[in-house]
């Protein structure tokens, strides 16, 4: 079992106080499971041990309000130490245990579990990382990227590197720095295609797992090709390196732009802090920061079990992102029990819950999002923020790029199915 870390939130509810602030004559109708994967202890634990807890806190949230249409959610949580054989494992048992809806965690662990989840017809997300073509809800009918896909990241960083460089990209140099494996090269197909449309050279810099040495690759950048501007999508401990690395050479932060997974406190904290980071600019699919409403709730269930709020929250970027990973599969399970209130929901009906989400912001800690039966996407929005003055500053609101890019090639790799 030393690969297994099993979280179960909200079993015996009436035990631990969740259901504090409840009204007495609430009773659950049952409950429904909700499958978890997370890496707290592998490659990528700098995200899996803040993001996980920011689930498994607003499932208690939920269920401390009765639940979702009267029925109890059971979040249980399997650490797979983002290695692809343990995910499927984890699968397998979360399928055994009755979950009617799998949140998937890493992009090796999405492309292995996708036929299975088309096959079991049970719903997995992967908002932000993950299968770009799977924003395709008739091709990927189980599987919901739900937030901006690498391919939406890449179109939204070359445009913000255009404007940053003066509204024009004619003539000037591309860097991409990368984790070398499936999730880090999904995006290069993309930021080829807007390098021939819009002028630019782009070089690729492929950095070999687990990303702690990257010292030659950040030289060539910033020595050797000069670049005018760094994309960078890395993730785990990489993107602290690269920050280093980049600052050791000389190379201005100001001018780096990375993916929403090296875009989090925790990232910052390991390079060094803010001060050593200053410049350095951030992508970001959820809110950033703790004035959010459903944060305020969080902290106020915690206040009520006569517990301080948990140290995970101060690290918003991913937290954040958990509560609203979680939001999502509560949505969808909402939406299927008022189809079927008899609470008899299968995989099937979670997956059509998903795909009613509609206007669905959170408070404002999310765009709003709109989910169909095409489009599992949900608009592929972002934001960019920047390290300034030893805080993440907003700097644009959410938007979307080149979203005629990203719907050509979602219909090539539709084409190559």
């Amino acid at each position: 079992m030393r690969h297994y870390l099993v979280i179960v939130t909200a079993l015996i509810v009436a035990a631990g106080g969740l259901l504090s602030g409840a009204p007495a004559h609430a009773q659950s109708k049952g409950e429904i499971v909700v499958g978890v994967q997370c890496d707290r202890t592998g490659a990528t634990q700098i995200v899996g041990t803040v993001l996980c807890p920011g689930f498994h806190d607003y499932i208690a949230l939920v269920n401390s309000k009765g639940g979702v249409e009267g029925y109890k959610i059971r979040a249980l949580e399997i650490d797979h130490e983002y290695k692809v054989p343990p995910a499927v494992e984890s699968y397998e048992r979360h399928k055994k245990e009755g979950a009617v809806t799998i949140a998937v965690y890493g992009t090796p662990q999405i492309y292995a579990l996708a036929q299975r989840l088309t096959e079991d017809r049970i719903p997995g997300t992967s908002p932000g990382f993950g299968s770009a073509a799977a924003a395709d809800g008739q091709r990927y009918p189980y599987i919901f990227p739900i937030a901006a896909t690498y391919w939406s990241q890449g179109t939204a960083a070359v445009d913000f590197v255009k404007k940053q460089l003066g509204g024009s990209l004619k003539g000037k140099k591309i860097a991409y720095i990368f984790y070398d494996n499936p999730a880090g090269r999904e995006p290069i197909e993309v930021l080829e295609d807007l390098s021939a449309k819009e002028g630019f050279q782009l070089k690729t810099f492929a950095v070999p797992p687990p990303g702690v040495e990257m010292g030659a690759q950040v030289l060539d950048i910033a020595q050797r090709y000069r670049a005018d501007f760094v994309i960078a999508h890395l993730f785990g401990g990489a993107p602290a390196v690269s920050i280093k690395e980049l600052k050791r050479v000389g190379y201005p932060l100001r001018k780096v732009v990375s993916f929403v997974w090296g875009s989090a406190e925790a990232n910052i904290d390991a390079a060094g802090g803010f001060a050593v980071a200053e410049g350095y600019y951030t992508m970001q699919f959820a809110g950033v920061g703790t004035d959010y409403p459903v944060l305020n709730e969080i902290r106020e269930m915690y206040k009520k079990e006569g517990k301080p709020a948990p140290k995970e929250m101060d690290s918003t970027v991913f937290y954040n992102r958990g509560v609203l990973i979680a939001a999502l599969h509560v949505e969808a399970i909402r939406n299927a029990l008022k189809a079927k209130p008899d609470g008899k929901i299968t995989g099937a009906d979670a997956k059509a819950g998903f795909e009613k989400i509609s206007n669905f912001t959170l408070g404002g800690l999310v765009p709003p999002l709109k989910i169909t039966p095409a489009d599992h996407e949900g608009g592929g929005l972002v934001q960019i923020w920047q390290v300034k003055g030893g805080k993440f500053v907003k700097v644009t609101d959410w938007y979307a790029a080149y979203t005629d890019v990203v719907a050509k090639h979602i219909k090539e790799a539709a084409a190559k199915k």
